[in-house]
């Protein structure tokens, strides 16, 4: 089986791609999804951020408001999650190995130190002017804010060079298709 991440910076269309490749039929475990899982049953989350429960919930504003302008929170938070997401991988892979082609939508692939787990990598890669715009009209984000969660990240020139394929998601839906069509016909 061929490991693939899947990764990109916030608002760089890796959502969008991810349902693409799914109709392709390919498996894809989305590690946001895994995260936000953890979020709402780990209790060890809500005894380290009591702070952030609202109505019995973890508050996934108020808790990335918190760990977004707090670096040691920020590394708590990390230290409970990401362990517990490598392990959904490998059991994703495991339950999958019959696959020729699994990919993992993971945004914090370098960030979180998870690159061993996989044999390739494949970038969306998006203009900063337009992440900026995307994260102010749909998630509502100040300019301040949109910066703090954009700059949270590797840069993406960096990941650039740190991943085995980059699609580039600066124009239309069409020309995405079009970008991983030509992706899936190379791998």
């Amino acid at each position: 089986m061929l490991k693939f991440a899947l990764t990109g910076n916030i608002a760089s269309g890796k959502s969008t791609v991810q349902k693409l490749i799914e109709e392709k039929g390919f498996k894809v475990l989305d590690t946001d999804k895994v995260a936000h899982e953890i979020l709402q049953t780990s209790d060890e989350i809500r005894l380290a951020f009591p702070s952030c429960i609202e109505n019995g919930e973890i508050s996934r504003e108020k808790l990335g408001q918190l760990v977004f302008n707090n670096i040691e929170s920020k590394n708590k938070l990390e230290s409970i999650i990401h362990p517990e997401i490598r392990n959904r991988i490998k059991d994703f892979f495991n339950n999958n190995k019959n696959e020729k082609v699994c990919f993992v939508a993971i945004p914090l692939l370098f960030e979180a130190d998870m690159t061993d787990l996989f044999d390739k990598s494949l970038l969306i890669y998006t203009d900063d002017k337009i992440r900026e715009e995307r994260l102010i009209s749909r998630n509502n984000y100040t300019l301040q804010y949109a910066h703090l969660r954009m700059n949270a990240q590797i840069s993406q020139d960096q990941k650039k060079d740190l991943c085995d394929y980059t699609i580039f998601n600066n124009g239309n839906l069409n020309e995405l298709k079009d970008a991983v069509d030509d992706f899936i016909a190379k791998i």
